[in-house]
């Protein structure tokens, strides 16, 4: 079997597979990730006279809206803070903050809301959308890639994503040395995502859990199949039927009579 075949039968049957089989529906549908920023970064990188620069913004939140039936209908949408910048220099991270660069107390945050998704296979495709940077938005396309989905040593379920594409900063207003200066125009960006799956109630999914309602809504379910027949009553005793009158026959009639005659 392809590797790409064997990847989306992971991804269609994983929500079956993990944790209770009986917890989740059995056809595909649209899970919902809510993106962990302890584990996720926007990572950048740009050319410093002739060498590389490199840094990352670390707080990422936002969702992701993982159709298992079909990726085209998935969606992305996540804010970033400008002042997680690091770039391991604590100068240069306030130079990049300042009012030159990101301007980051006019701006304080960048966002991405995708638009459209288009698989090139089970794992990897092409992302498209706006993305919000210093007060403009514009389209991007981003090459994505799903790198798996499995539970958590909590009982959760995570996904882990990866997605690049590079950007000019100048078309987003940024322009300071971007014509020929020290600083680098294009800017590579890698994004590595992890979500944690959420529940219909929006708080983070728990097999455990998960098996233990679809327990309870079997359980509830078998028990209105059950078809209850009233207690048969015991019937009332019969009364004794009174005793039949016996009507006297003109035969007796007319022998009651000649008795009398002859007495």
């Amino acid at each position: 079997m392809k590797p790409t075949l064997n990847f989306r039968a992971r991804l269609l049957g994983l929500a079956l597979a993990l944790g209770c089989a009986a917890a989740l529906p059995a056809r595909a549908e649209i899970e919902t990730f809510s993106i962990d920023n302890t584990h996720s970064f926007a990572n950048w990188e740009l050319r410093h006279v002739v060498a590389r620069t490199s840094g990352t913004f670390w707080d990422i939140k936002g969702k992701v809206l993982l159709d298992t039936g079909n990726i085209a209908k998935s969606s992305v949408d996540a804010t970033i803070s400008i002042y997680s910048l690091n770039s391991s220099h604590l100068r240069r991270d306030v130079h990049l903050l300042a009012d030159e660069f990101l301007d980051a107390r006019n701006y304080p945050e960048m966002k991405f809301v995708s638009n459209a998704v288009v698989p090139a296979t089970a794992e990897k495709g092409t992302m498209t959308g706006q993305l919000t940077l210093h007060g403009t938005t514009r389209p991007v396309a981003l090459d994505y890639q799903i790198l798996g989905m499995g539970q958590d040593p909590w009982g959760g379920m995570r996904i882990g994503f990866k997605a690049s594409t590079r950007i000019k900063r100048s078309d987003f207003g940024i322009t300071k040395y971007a014509s020929g200066g020290p600083v680098g125009d294009e800017v590579d960006i890698t994004l590595l995502i992890e979500g944690i799956k959420l529940g219909a109630d929006g708080q983070p999914w728990n097999a455990k859990k998960a098996a233990e309602e679809a327990a309870a809504k079997k359980a509830a379910e078998d028990k209105a199949k059950v078809i209850s027949y009233p207690a048969a009553s015991t019937p009332a005793p019969a009364k004794p039927a009174a005793p039949k009158e016996e009507k006297e026959s003109t035969e007796d009639k007319l022998k009651k009579k000649l008795k009398g005659l002859f007495d």
